[in-house]
């Protein structure tokens, strides 16, 4: 499996989340919350989808209920993501 850059991945997880919540990139922190964000359930169903699609990972229900903050995200996308 190839290595990806982590710099890589937050900014990838960062442009997804900005563009599905409609909140400007620069504002998004490795600590923001999705709460903070303003995203709901659905809004949280689609962020999953697009990056399951987006890094080729299967992310279970029980995951994404412990995915919190941005960091939450990245670490859990880098750590699993194939492409």
């Amino acid at each position: 499996m190839a290595g990806f850059e982590q710099s890589d991945t937050s900014s990838k997880v960062i442009d997804l989340i900005a563009g599905e919540l409609n909140v400007n990139k620069q504002e998004i922190r490795q600590e923001s919350t999705f709460n903070d964000m303003g995203a709901d359930s659905l809004d949280m169903v689609e962020i999953i989808m697009k990056l399951e699609e987006q890094f080729g990972i299967e992310i279970s229900d029980d995951q994404a209920e412990r995915l919190k903050t941005v960091k939450d995200v990245v670490t859990y996308v880098q750590t699993h993501r194939t492409k």
